[in-house]
């Protein structure tokens, strides 16, 4: 997953997943297996925020370059 997110450390990956799940919105399953595995899932409270993240993601890209252009003023 870190390898999916550039530039985050695996610290901070760590405790967003931890938060995540604390708050309902992912589960983690963990295999006794060598190497370790750890796999997470959607709750369906996650789930349900899939059309608002997508929402944001699409706003994101549409408003990308004036983003852009407010930063480079700053």
């Amino acid at each position: 997953m870190q390898r999916q997110i550039p530039g985050i450390s695996q610290r901070m990956l760590s405790l967003t997943l931890r938060q995540l799940q604390q708050d309902g919105l992912l589960t983690r399953t963990a295999y006794p297996e060598v190497p370790p595995r750890v796999e997470y899932a959607l709750t369906p409270l996650g789930r349900g925020l899939h059309e608002i993240v997508s929402s944001l993601i699409g706003w994101a890209a549409e408003h990308h370059d004036e983003i852009r252009a407010h930063r480079a003023a700053s």
